[in-house]
């Protein structure tokens, strides 16, 4: 069988260490998910990455890059993309050029966010980036607030359609977060619980209503560490009935799942006990997760990244987790399949200049 590699951890510095090398080179470890810590430049950024993929030709080099207030490289030439919600005010100004212009002209800026967010950091040697937020804007919810479209479900899965071309255009894949949605609930998951008591015929109605409509364009998808009592008691992340019942069975879903950060307070406190990190990582994925991440434990000696290798290791061998085929299949399959433009010759292409004009 196929290795299964579902461990996405994180990197100290700007350079890779000793004990960098030796994680990202376990079977156990699929890939990486760079933050701003380790940006200095873009000359460094594709070292970096030179260096990981130098390990393994098959990490998943990973980054929340979506515009906005979640953009993790903003300087040496990277543009400083929109937050989300400038699509979804174009799409609702529609101005002199008659009805519904103000929706075409944001699809438009929308696929022209996603060429430059993807051909720029795939310049940099970057394969995926954690985007299209598919959260709702409710108002509600300050970790999600302008990160999201629009109120309107509609609204959110046409624009997020259009920025997964443009990042398709790019070469890079697209993941779409956090299902079957954040953007009710004020608390941030990543120091709280946060509760949902909608029922799951509203939440398919509404703030779940793009992913069975992006059932063909979505190609990997991040769970909420959201409980939604009356539809399970544990976080979507960690839910059985979420994503299997829901999200493959019901509404299709055939991609990649990722767990959001297991070091996330709303991802370790199932059931009301807090999990080791290890014992998280079975529970994500034996609900379905085929990939789960651990962010910002590396730094400080990386016990924390350590544990939880030799942990899932060791689940293995004891029969507590059973490592999937199809899951690594699905890991494999979010890896670029073309060469991306070097930053250079980026910079004067036709395309990406064009779309440089679009932005909001």
């Amino acid at each position: 069988m196929r290795s299964h590699a579902p461990l996405i951890i994180d990197v100290a510095g700007t350079a890779l260490s000793r004990a960098d090398r030796r994680r990202l080179r376990h079977p156990l470890v699929g890939g990486v998910i760079l933050f701003a810590r380790n940006w200095e430049s873009r000359a460094q950024l594709v070292a970096l990455s030179a260096s990981i993929k130098a390990l393994r030709r098959d990490l998943l080099i990973c980054v929340d890059h979506e515009g906005g207030r979640v953009q993790r490289f903003r300087t040496d030439g990277f543009t400083h993309l929109p937050p989300m919600r400038a699509l979804g005010e174009l799409w609702l100004r529609d101005g002199t050029a008659g009805e519904g212009s103000g929706a075409l002209r944001a699809l438009d800026a929308a696929t022209a966010c996603g060429y430059v967010l993807g051909s720029e950091l795939r310049a940099c040697g970057v394969d995926l980036s954690f985007t299209p937020v598919l959260d709702l804007d409710h108002g509600a919810s300050g970790v999600i607030g302008d990160r999201a479209f629009a109120r309107d479900p509609r609204v959110v899965a046409a624009l997020a359609r259009a920025l997964m071309h443009g990042l398709l255009q790019a070469g890079m894949a697209n993941c779409g977060k956090h299902f079957p949605g954040h953007g009710y609930v004020a608390a941030d998951s990543h120091t709280e619980v946060p509760v949902d008591r909608r029922g799951l015929k509203a939440i398919l109605a509404d703030d779940a209503a793009p992913y069975p409509w992006l059932s063909t364009a979505l190609a990997s998808v991040m769970p909420a560490h959201v409980i939604y009592p009356r539809v399970d008691s544990r976080p979507a992340g960690f839910s059985a009935r979420w994503l299997q019942d829901i999200l493959r069975e019901r509404l299709g879903f055939q991609g990649a799942i990722f767990s959001d950060d297991l070091s996330m307070e709303g991802a370790r406190r199932i059931d009301g006990a807090l999990l080791s990190y290890t014992d998280a990582a079975v529970q994500a994925l034996s609900a379905g997760c085929d990939l789960v991440l651990l962010c910002n434990q590396s730094l400080g000696g990386g016990q924390a990244v350590d544990a939880l290798i030799d942990g899932l290791a060791q689940a293995a061998q004891q029969g507590r987790w059973r490592p999937s085929e199809a899951s690594e299949v699905r890991r494999l399959a979010l890896l670029p399949q073309t060469a991306p433009l070097p930053w250079d010759e980026l910079m004067q292409h036709p395309a990406y200049m064009h779309a440089l004009e679009l932005l909001p």
